[in-house]
């Protein structure tokens, strides 16, 4: 495989994401869209999630294709993103229709940014006005670092981000990352240079530097956001929520399958993940404008071939993190200058 044109999410056609973010907040909302309702599934494996309308992704719901996919910061407040996008949707009239009444779908997720050193003292909720936003700035070219819903996302020692990437299979299926990393786990192995996620670098996107050559790794170093928290409960301050996505076309249970396959890329890109104290989930997208063939085993491919895109966009939302006033935590290019 290897990296789509642009090395984003939206190398899949049709896909669009926007960005909208607050630098006083330190805080912003990533939406994912298209003009045409997508089929959708989503798996959670962190144990702290916040989400909304993520029932109705099961494979036994009803409902199969959605409007859009919200990320956000903002903790619970962050899922009120989803009704800006709501608003805007509807606005153009778009949405699942029953009878006279248009209803847009749009399940989100949000991660922990409350206590980063941002302003949070709202009388009205932002994050409605900033999903709003987001939905109307959609593009098929985006930034990452700290934007959107990376804007304010901490790893264990560095500030996260928004990440993407994408690969092109041999049979021309692409599929595509979004990644949102805001970890109580670290990305970096101790010494804070080498990404875990440096085996299935493409490109040089992170920075180049390969894996890192010593042993013993497994236990990573104190955590500078727990200490740059206390004594808040830095154990309950995190999240990586992502979006997968392909132009195959899948079925809602084939899209819950490779959601599931691709929570790899972050156990591949993060240590520790999937942690009580982090919400981690995946949601997957098809676009189905390209036939999957009849191999069972492309979905084995499909799944694998996300979590690798996953856990390159992870790495790439930390590399691509830039510093802002009154960060907690230094960016990992502040600590290691390439030049």
């Amino acid at each position: 495989m290897t990296p789509g044109p642009k090395n984003l999410i939206t190398d899949i056609p049709g896909l669009l994401v926007g960005n909208a973010q607050d630098a006083a907040l330190k805080s912003g909302t990533t939406v994912l869209t298209s003009a045409n309702p997508f089929i959708a599934s989503v798996h959670v494996m962190g144990g702290a999630p916040g989400t909304r309308e993520t029932d109705l992704l099961a494979p036994d719901k009803s409902v199969d294709r959605v409007d859009a996919i919200v990320l956000s910061g903002g903790s619970a407040f962050g899922l009120d993103a989803c009704s800006g996008v709501s608003d805007a949707m509807r606005a153009q009239g778009r949405g699942f229709a029953v009878g006279a009444a248009v209803v847009p779908i749009v399940p989100g997720a949000i991660l922990f940014d409350l206590l980063n050193g941002g302003e949070k003292a709202w009388v009205e909720n932002p994050y409605r006005s900033l999903g709003h936003q987001a939905y109307l700035s959609a593009s098929d070219q985006f930034e990452l670092g700290s934007i959107g819903a990376g804007t304010g996302a901490l790893a264990a020692m560095q500030k996260g981000g928004l990440g993407s990437a994408s690969a092109v299979l041999p049979n021309g299926i692409t599929v595509g990352a979004l990644a949102a990393a805001n970890p109580l786990g670290s990305v970096t192995t101790p010494g804070d240079r080498h990404f875990w996620a440096a085996p299935f670098e493409m490109d040089s996107e992170f920075g180049g530097l390969g894996p890192d050559p010593n042993s013993g790794l497994g236990q990573p170093g104190p955590s500078r956001k727990a200490q740059a928290m206390h004594p808040a409960a830095p154990d309950k301050a995190n999240t990586t929520i992502a979006i997968v996505a392909t132009d195959a076309k899948l079925s809602k249970s084939q899209c819950h399958r490779m959601a599931v396959a691709a929570h790899d890329g972050i156990a591949r890109a993060i240590v520790p993940a999937h942690t009580p104290g982090d919400g981690d989930l995946v949601f997957a997208v098809s676009t189905g404008t390209r036939p999957l063939g009849g191999d069972p085993m492309q979905i084995g491919a499909l799944g694998h071939a996300a979590a690798v895109c996953l856990a390159r966009a992870i790495g790439r939302a930390i590399f691509e993190a830039t510093p802002q006033t009154g960060d907690l935590l230094p960016c990992w290019s502040q600590i290691h200058d390439l030049s």
